[in-house]
């Protein structure tokens, strides 16, 4: 699962909160991101241009079980 963080104050949400990508869809050539805060009380839908304006890659999770 990839995990991001805020670089700026959006949407009144504060600096440096983490994220959950929990979805990514695309229809006609729009994607979309449904992004979830780390205790999973805020739920977020954004675009791809807002994502990459206001959100950092901190790393992804993978199951090193399998």
């Amino acid at each position: 699962m990839k995990k991001y963080k805020l670089k700026n104050h959006f949407k009144g949400l504060k600096k440096g909160t983490h994220f959950y990508l929990i979805a990514e869809s695309e229809f006609i050539g729009i994607k979309e991101y449904i992004l979830r805060t780390k205790d999973l009380a805020v739920r977020i839908s954004i675009n791809e241009s807002e994502l990459n304006r206001h959100f950092t890659l901190m790393h992804s999770y993978a199951s090193k079980e399998d």
